[in-house]
């Protein structure tokens, strides 16, 4: 356990270069195995790989989003006590990583933006709690939640299939999450990871050299509240430190809100968790100034997903348009049977999602090769669905792509967290591989 712990640290912290770079290397990798595995010129590499660049806009907007209104929310006076009081369950350095992975893994259960936003935002109280805490591990653990994303109530693929008219109807049907989420299969490895990777993570702080502590600066208090009323202000200035206006489109906002779950029940996504997460900054900050100022603050933590998530869709469109990820679905079919298939389709998954990093894409990347896969060996369609879904969420441990927000907030860089992901990578692959094969 030591070695293999410092073994990792080390390794990521010699080798990992910045996630940008990261992205490069895998534009590189993708360029040359699409025209070796594939018939596709290089000609047509490039004219995919441009295609696709800018197919992730809105996705890059919508995580931008969850980054700045999980922020400034998290920067308001309520929500810091509340997370404060929180925090004080913890009194040493164990307790304070086993209480961030239970968070963070709970809350990625329930909706994988909001899980992976507060992971982060909650370890920093954290850390002013018990500021001997590696602050690495802290971080690290807090992220490792987020591979739970998939089995729970957001996970995009059982909730596609449970959905009437998705693309793969015809060839499965409709299939309710009582066969996906809450089959037995998939509560087990739930439960499994949530029990395992606490402890795991627990582990881990014995073997660090608990040199590494948070930077001061982190901790400063920057937030809205610190913004100062001028005695005499202009007609201007009273505008925007007037709670009236911040209550005003505040509870416009919040009307909606309250109309959308009457509607549709707790039914989660991007946009009605950044919008949320907006309005209630907006209200709690009380003042447009407040709300504007640390609204500031988060945008400084953007640039990496503003620069890197383009570069992604640009290795997405070359996996997909170049037919590579489908040839790599289909070498683990030709190698599986009806036992095998599932567990061979998460690993498959698994690898295609460290290239194409977006759970929409991989299933229609996979799902015409996995799903008639399946059905021709007998296998059941919820778990070889849930399969690439699992597999879509296990890489994302050690993929930069998502970690950029946590890494944004914490103020920390890929290559700190990376070697502590790959221990719980190995962990949660153990678990999620037997949940396929004993089930």
């Amino acid at each position: 356990m030591k070695t293999l712990t410092l073994f990792f640290d080390r390794l990521v912290q010699r080798y990992l270069p910045d996630p940008y770079l990261f992205a490069i290397v895998l534009t590189f990798v993708v360029f040359v195995a699409g025209i070796a595995v594939t018939d596709t010129t290089p000609y047509q590499m490039v004219q995919h790989w441009g295609g696709g660049f800018w197919q992730l806009l809105s996705f890059t907007m919508q995580m931008v989003l969850v980054l700045v209104t999980g922020f400034v929310l998290a920067k308001t006076p309520l929500f810091t006590r509340l997370l404060t009081a929180l925090a004080k369950l913890a009194k040493t350095p164990g307790q304070a990583i086993i209480l961030v992975t239970l968070i963070s893994a709970l809350a990625s259960w329930i909706n994988w933006g909001f899980g992976l936003v507060i992971g982060a935002v909650f370890a920093r109280q954290l850390v002013k709690v018990v500021p001997t805490v590696d602050y690495r591990l802290l971080i690290a653990s807090a992220y490792s939640g987020f591979v739970i994303w998939h089995g729970g109530l957001s996970g995009s693929v059982p909730l596609t299939i449970a959905t009437p008219g998705h693309f793969t109807e015809k060839l499965i049907g409709v299939i309710p999450t009582t066969e996906t989420i809450f089959a037995p299969f998939n509560l087990f490895i739930v439960i499994g990871i949530v029990v395992v990777l606490p402890l795991l993570n627990r582990l881990m702080l014995n073997y660090t050299d608990g040199t590494f502590k948070v930077d001061p600066k982190l901790l400063q208090d920057e937030s809205a509240a610190a913004v100062e009323v001028k005695e005499n202000m202009t007609p201007a200035d009273r505008l925007e430190n007037s709670m009236w206006v911040s209550m005003a489109i505040g509870l416009l906002g919040l009307s909606f809100i309250v109309a959308y779950f009457a509607k549709n029940g707790f039914k989660l996504n991007l946009d009605i968790v950044n919008f949320t997460f907006l309005f209630a900054g907006v209200l709690l900050h009380k003042t447009p100034r407040r709300f504007l100022h640390s609204m500031e603050e988060a945008v400084k933590g953007t640039g990496g997903i503003v620069l890197q998530f383009p570069f992604y869709a640009g290795i997405m469109g070359m996996m997909v348009s170049s037919g590579l990820a489908k040839e790599l679905s289909l070498w683990f079919v030709s190698i599986s049977n009806a036992t095998t298939l599932p567990l061979f389709t998460f690993w498959s998954a698994g690898l295609v999602n460290i290239f194409v990093p977006s759970g929409g894409g991989q299933w229609a990347v996979q799902a015409p090769v996995m799903l008639p896969a399946g059905l021709e060996l007998g296998v059941s369609s919820a778990k070889m669905s849930m399969a690439v879904a699992w597999g879509d969420a296990w890489t994302n441990l050690i993929q930069p792509f998502w970690a950029l927000p946590a890494l944004a907030i914490a103020g920390l860089r890929a290559k700190d967290i990376m070697g502590f992901c790959i221990m719980t990578l190995i962990a949660s692959g153990v678990i999620i591989s037997l949940g396929f094969l004993l089930f």
